[in-house]
């Protein structure tokens, strides 16, 4: 396809319903995350805060010299959990290492008055750490000493509880998101259900069926479509209604002139006794007998586009019928027309145009087969409908003839008495039936036209 496959409108309503709820959800989900990092973090923050300053009151001046009352037990509880692990390092002045981690990164920047705790971030081993500095004085005199206290502690625990936190909110709102989808699938259908409904009723109605659409219930979008649909189907109607009344009209307007003019010409050849005159007489016979039996053929094909009805009908009867008011034109050619097939076939279907495609194919074969040929036609069952079929034993066709048998004037023999309708009328009234006409060559000759219906 050229253009690309469009949406149906189903598909549309669900995109454009559940993808900014999937966007708000995903959103969700991520601020909550930003909102439980920043919580976590201020409570690690407010822990190692606490943490500096009890560890800084441990620190006491001794004369010229440093006590730090730092039990090696406190050390060990602060160090005891590799995952959320507390580093702590005491450096005097600041920098130069006293107690604890060595490795613990030293701050960008000094802290602020003595006292004032600094927080910032760091890696250790790799992993992500909050810090926190405490710059205490000591000393006596006017030159006191600064010691530098810092703590620090992994921020795994931390991002943990985030995830769980985000899990534990999203996994509700997810349940609520699939429910609402379920809801809105569900919306969307009872919306487009008149729609539906509407659909339904147009693919199973015949070609012929005009009368207008009913949709009581509908919503009023549907109902201004049935209107226009409605609206249509009448002006269709009206057109289909004007084409019948000029098909009976030209069938009367033509019909009558032209049996009228063989008449004349008829009486005219038993009446005169000059020769010349006789053979100018059969000659306008046989073109009003050509143009009359055109005009038949041209009605019939209008007929068979602008009706069709459906009732049940046994189709080996009505072929059996049709065999027999032919065969006395048959035996006046010298041919052998018989049935063969079916005894009994019900099927639905219009009895006038399927006695008018026989008719079609009894008089094609008459016409174009030599003296002392045999014609058969025959019915049989199909697993899905009736096969109606026509052979002779004639000469047939070739295979550039065979490509053209079904169009309209296309005619294979200079013949008189044939106008190139004939078959074409069989293929449309076999299209009317659901099914389709076809033509194969028989062995050692002759030709086979074949409807297959519905």
């Amino acid at each position: 396809m050229s253009a690309p496959a469009l949406l149906s409108l189903r598909r549309q309503l669900l995109l454009w319903l559940l993808l900014p709820q999937l966007v708000l959800w995903a959103g969700g989900g991520l601020l909550t995350y930003r909102i439980a990092l920043s919580y976590a973090e201020k409570g690690i923050d407010q822990s190692l805060t606490q943490s500096v300053r009890a560890l800084a009151r441990q620190v006491k001046p001794v004369g010229s010299g440093l006590l730090i009352d730092f039990p090696r037990a406190a050390q060990d509880v602060l160090e005891q959990d590799p995952d959320d692990r507390i580093s702590y390092m005491v450096s005097s002045p600041p920098g130069q290492f006293l107690l604890g981690n060595q490795r613990l990164p030293q701050p960008t920047e000094a802290p602020g008055w003595p006292g004032e705790p600094l927080l910032y971030g760091g890696l250790l081993d790799g992993k992500p750490l909050r810090i926190v500095a405490m710059d205490v004085q000591y000393g006596e005199g006017a030159t006191p000493q600064t010691l530098r206290v810092q703590v620090g502690k992994g921020t795994a625990v931390q991002q943990r509880i985030a995830r769980e936190l985000v899990a534990d909110m999203l996994a509700p709102l997810l349940a609520l998101g699939v429910l609402l989808s379920l809801l809105v699938y569900g919306g969307i259908r009872r919306g487009l259900a008149p729609l539906t409904r509407l659909t339904a009723q147009l693919e199973h109605r015949s070609v012929n069926a005009l009368s207008p659409i009913g949709m009581t219930q509908a919503p009023s979008e549907v109902h201004a479509l049935v209107q226009a649909v409605n609206g249509l189907l009448d002006e269709v109607a009206r057109s289909v209604n004007q084409e019948k009344r000029f098909i009976n009209d030209a069938a009367h307007q033509l019909r009558t002139p032209l049996a009228g003019l063989i008449s004349q010409v008829e009486l005219a050849q038993r009446e005169t006794t000059d020769p010349a005159l006789s053979q100018r007489l059969a000659k306008v016979l046989t073109g009003a007998q050509r143009s009359a039996h055109l005009v038949h053929q041209l009605l019939t094909l209008a007929r068979t586009e602008t009706r069709a009805r459906s009732e049940p009908l046994d189709l080996p009867v009505l072929a059996r019928e049709v065999a027999r008011e032919w065969t006395p034109r048959a035996l006046a050619a010298g041919m052998d027309l018989g049935y063969e097939g079916a005894e009994h076939l019900t099927m639905n279907g219009d009895t006038l145009q399927l006695r008018e495609a026989m008719a079609n194919l009894i008089d094609n074969a008459l016409r174009y087969t030599p003296r002392g040929s045999t014609i058969t036609l025959r019915v049989q069952a199909l697993p899905s409908g009736a096969l109606l079929a026509v052979e002779d034993n004639g000469p047939g066709l070739n295979d550039e003839d065979m490509a053209h048998v079904f169009q309209r004037f296309w005619r294979a023999s200079e013949q008189p008495g044939g106008c190139g309708l004939g078959l074409a009328i069989v293929q449309e009234i076999a299209r009317r039936h659901g099914g389709e006409a076809r033509v194969e060559r028989l062995q050692p000759q002759g030709l086979r036209v074949e409807l297959r219906l519905a």
